[in-house]
């Protein structure tokens, strides 16, 4: 890890904010959001962030929510990508262009070096489509845990 990178876009404050609107997100949803931000990329080539995304998603076992519905922020800050992926829960209800009109805006954030600001955005905008489709349940546990993975 290249704790430089990191540290350039990010403070470990920047990251316990981020964790605690991640909890506060979650309170009205059933789904599962988690941030990774990674600074490193394979040794052979370099995939796109879908792929990169979906390899963290399945490390985290993220696929492994009850209802399927987890979602992942992937950020790559040696690749200045990142990507927003859903299980197949929330992919049945939920369209792709509302992942991208998030994206879209996060984005906008990132280009101003609002890093902190976008993920919170985005994690804000993804917790309210979830607890439209996925209110959270009586017997709901938080299934994965809010901290940023690096």
């Amino acid at each position: 890890m290249n704790e430089n990178l990191i540290y350039h876009f990010f403070t470990d404050d920047d990251f316990l904010r981020i964790s605690e609107v991640i909890k506060d997100a979650e309170k009205t949803t059933a789904g599962e959001i988690r941030i990774a931000i990674k600074d490193d990329i394979p040794f052979f080539g370099k995939p796109e962030a879908k792929k990169l995304a979906e390899e963290e998603f399945f490390k985290l076992g993220m696929n492994n929510t009850r209802d399927n519905t987890g979602i992942l922020i992937y950020v790559n800050l040696l690749l200045r990508k990142f990507y927003i992926l859903a299980d197949s829960g929330i992919n049945e209800k939920v369209e792709q262009s509302v992942w991208d009109n998030i994206r879209n805006e996060i984005q906008n954030e990132f280009k101003l070096g609002h890093y902190t600001d976008g993920l919170i955005y985005g994690i804000y905008e993804v917790g309210k489509v979830l607890s439209e489709h996925f209110p959270v349940k009586p017997d709901d546990v938080n299934e994965l845990t809010n901290k940023v993975e690096f």
